[in-house]
């Protein structure tokens, strides 16, 4: 087995959940625990529902914060931080 991090995004938040990975010599490698699949969807019904103290059992929560799609052509190449 090998740790990992799953990120669960739902709504206007993302949570980050560690999780071991299987690792077999099966067709299916690496696969996750019923028990941790069942963890990942416990903290996307959470978040869903808005019921952050929850998700936060399970891994660490983020709250997104959007940023607007209209970037002017300066800011894009960097230009707009650079006093003239």
């Amino acid at each position: 087995m090998r740790k990992a991090i799953k990120i669960v995004h739902e709504g206007k938040y993302a949570a980050e959940i560690p999780v071991e990975l299987i690792e077999d010599s099966g067709g299916w490698s690496p696969y996750l625990s019923s028990a941790d699949a069942s963890k990942l969807d416990a903290v996307r019904k959470a978040l869903r529902a808005g019921d952050v103290a929850t998700a936060t059992k399970h891994g660490l929560v983020f709250e997104l914060l959007p940023l607007s799609a209209q970037v002017s052509a300066d800011r894009v190449a960097g230009d707009a931080a650079m006093p003239k």
